[in-house]
């Protein structure tokens, strides 16, 4: 007698082999038959019709504070994410003097836009040093697994104090480096550093961004003495320049597998491909050195509730940004208060801000069925210049609709051709793995934390301007190969001996909503959310999470440690 047979699904097992219809039988949290079951279950579930997949892997999160209150880790556990990995570029919240609690939260406030008051109230600092997180992490239940590296502004605000964004000495160096060893040999995931000059807080740059490569050099190393983690960076520099060279020589002195941000950029269109091509020439040298790419382009999603959209700066808006929305909402749809508002320049003394808010042939209508892959016929400079009005005016018309709960979808990167056949060129590519959700962070502007959804929705189902990408092979991308990727050798395909982390969907009934802006994080923290129907249960290592979209109040998921002290 099995615990659970899952009876009849289209079982996509996570390693790219093609579906077929059949069982899964689950004991103790463990897949041990796929196929044809025999054997009955204590509890047997019926698939038909459904796809059985394997729990969602998502490498690239920012759930360091949140994890430590929300047994949920939402919105990501909604769309059957069953194992996240955070502490990604280079901010999280461990090590941490006491002193230095506020110095972390303003750090993670301004690089990851997450509400300074909600992490000052949901984290109870039950920690210093690195393992000492790990054991609060592993102490609390909830519904999904979570892996943690050790962030770069962290140690070394650990070590420097108020030093943080200085040269360290020789000495200091080594201290960060005993650091990040004793962090792996806790169990880490890994290691992120931070190497952009787009994260900032009101202390500048992230400490970390400017470091020298013999710093770097010295933290790979550690990854060589414990024999494991993955290196993880975000860094303005190109991947067949000086950023190639410093990633293949830390993957080469330590063996670690490095892995980066790419993306398609307006400064250099086609450069992703220089950088995918580096990728294969190291893999073929024996170096793992992979891009992480998103399925989506990264987009900003402007309304009236976000924390940027095209009017914030104008004087007439501020004067109204402290209304209740409603209020709010009211006022801009007076005659004498468009005009108004519709007469003033901003006032921004940002280039950049300026050119995001006003880059009208790369804003769209996001919609009730949210549509990433917008034509450029229906951007505000499309839409303004057939209907002869200001790009302006169309824009305060779509952000007035829902009441004031539109959004507007302004991508960021990855969308310079209008359309995302660089996006699936970086997706198919071998030496690519899948990345860049952001879950828990951006609460303001961006809610990419349902993109493995959107693997399902739009890649599989319902691409109409390009080619698609077969179900086996998403679901490979973002189980099977996620997972190797961090070494999680016991989860990311349905196989007997693997952890039952099982997802089963209705891929006709599937359906991704609009985001919405809510404000249930600690101190009614702000932030934007999406929905999904058709997730019709989840299960981690067999206990089942989630029915028909709803929380069972079952909470299995556990800290994943790797290296000695894995469990």
């Amino acid at each position: 007698m099995h615990d659970i047979v899952i009876r009849g699904g289209n079982i996509v097992d996570g390693t790219g082999a093609p579906a077929f219809v059949g069982d899964i039988a689950i004991d103790n949290g463990i897949v041990t038959e796929v196929g044809v079951v025999v054997g009955s279950g204590t509890r047997e579930v019926d698939a038909s019709g459904l796809a059985v997949l394997p729990g969602w892997v998502d490498i690239h999160t920012h759930y360091d504070g949140q994890a430590t209150w929300d047994p949920q880790v939402s919105p990501s556990s909604w769309h059957g994410v069953t194992t996240i990995v955070m502490g990604n570029c280079g901010v999280g919240f461990a090590p941490a003097r006491p002193d230095a609690h506020n110095f972390l939260i303003e750090l993670m406030e301004g690089v990851e836009d997450i509400p300074g008051t909600a992490m000052h109230e949901g984290m109870n600092w039950q920690w210093e040093t690195f393992p000492e997180y790990l054991d609060a992490l592993d102490a609390m239940p909830r519904v999904l697994d979570v892996a943690a590296q050790i962030p770069h502004a962290a140690v070394r605000a650990y070590v420097l104090g108020d030093r943080a964004h200085e040269d360290a000495t020789d000495d200091e160096i080594a201290q960060m480096a005993d650091i990040v060893r004793e962090a792996l040999d806790a169990g880490a995931a890994g290691f992120s550093t931070s190497r952009t000059i787009l994260h900032r807080s009101k202390h500048g740059l992230v400490p970390g961004t400017r470091a020298p490569i013999d710093e770097l050099m010295a933290i790979g190393d550690a990854f060589g003495l414990a024999g494991h983690g993955v290196f993880q960076a975000i860094d303005d520099g190109s991947p067949v320049g000086e950023l190639g060279a410093w990633m293949a020589e830390v993957a080469r002195r330590s063996g670690a597998t490095v892995t980066y941000t790419l993306a398609q950029t307006q400064a250099g269109p086609l450069g992703y491909r220089a950088a995918l091509d580096s990728a294969a020439a190291a893999a073929d040298e024996g170096l793992r050195i992979v891009p992480q790419v998103p399925c989506r382009p990264t987009g900003m999603l402007f309304s009236l509730q976000s924390s940027l959209h095209p009017f914030i700066t104008h004087p007439t808006y501020r004067k109204l940004s402290s209304l209740p929305l409603a209020e709010r909402v009211a006022e801009l749809k007076r005659p004498e208060m468009r005009a108004a508002l519709l007469a003033c320049a901003p006032s921004t003394s940002s280039p950049i801000t300026k050119a995001l808010m006003s880059r009208w042939s790369r804003i769209f209508q996001l919609g009730e069925t949210p549509n990433y892959e917008p034509a450029p016929e229906f951007s505000v400079a499309a839409v303004a210049e057939r209907e002869g009005r200001s790009p302006e005016e169309v824009v305060l018309d779509w952000m007035l609709e829902r009441d004031g709960t539109a959004f507007l979808f302004a991508p960021l990167g990855s969308y310079e051709d209008t359309n995302l056949d660089a996006i699936r060129e970086m997706m198919l590519h071998p030496n690519a793995v899948l990345g860049l959700s952001d879950g828990g962070a951006h609460c303001g502007l961006i809610c990419d934390a349902s993109m493995p959804t959107t693997l399902l929705t739009h890649w599989v189902r319902d691409r109409s301007r390009g080619e698609r990408v077969s179900l086996e092979h998403v679901v490979h991308l973002q189980t099977g190969r996620t997972a190797d990727v961090y070494g999680f050798t016991d989860r990311g395909t349905l196989q007997p001996g693997k952890r039952a982390d099982i997802n089963l969907v209705d891929l006709e009934a599937l359906t991704l909503h609009a985001p919405e802006m809510v404000f249930d994080f600690p101190a009614a923290g702000r932030r934007l959310v999406q929905h999904v129907d058709g997730y019709r249960a989840t299960f981690v290592a067999g206990v089942q999470t989630y029915a028909e979209g709803v929380a069972t109040g079952e909470t299995p998921g556990r800290l994943v440690r790797l290296g000695a002290r894995s469990a």
